[in-house]
């Protein structure tokens, strides 16, 4: 059985949402916003540009895991490609670092920007980064198992 398309259509969605924004974030904003703003205004960018685009992949994240979800349960768990249950096992990581940089570094990013202690402000920031770089990959790679899964059967 074929994923129905309006379900398919929604979890693509989302997923270019969350991993084309994290590359846009890590790849293009980043080093132009450390290349021409002092670490303040950068700090106080950065709080700012997570405050919008949180709210997106939260959106996303609840998209793709009920999609997903609903395109498993029409196949049938067991009856699924293994490429699917390797998204799923991805998806989930993905997940789970989204939910500790919202929760840890995020949180302790807006405070330090609110209290201006730039130090503190820089060191979230250099976490999320990090986080980010790592979940960007792990995207590209449930990108490619999605696309390149049929290979591994």
């Amino acid at each position: 059985m074929t994923p129905q398309p309006l379900l398919l259509f929604l979890h693509i969605a989302s997923v270019t949402l969350w991993v084309g924004g994290m590359f846009f974030a890590y790849v293009c904003l980043r080093p132009a916003a450390a290349a021409v703003l002092e670490p303040p205004l950068r700090l106080k960018l950065w709080r700012q540009v997570f405050e919008r685009f949180f709210v997106w992949v939260w959106g996303a994240v609840v998209v793709i895991a009920a999609s997903g979800m609903t395109m498993l349960g029409q196949v049938g768990f067991a009856a699924a490609p293994r490429s699917w249950h390797l998204m799923l096992a991805l998806g989930t990581v993905m997940i789970a670092v989204f939910v500790y940089v919202f929760v840890v570094p995020h949180a302790a990013l807006k405070r330090a920007v609110a209290a201006e202690d730039w130090k503190a402000a820089g060191a979230a920031l250099n976490r999320i980064r990090h986080a980010v770089g790592g979940n960007l990959l792990l995207g590209v790679v449930t990108i490619a198992v999605a696309t390149l899964g049929r290979l591994l059967a």
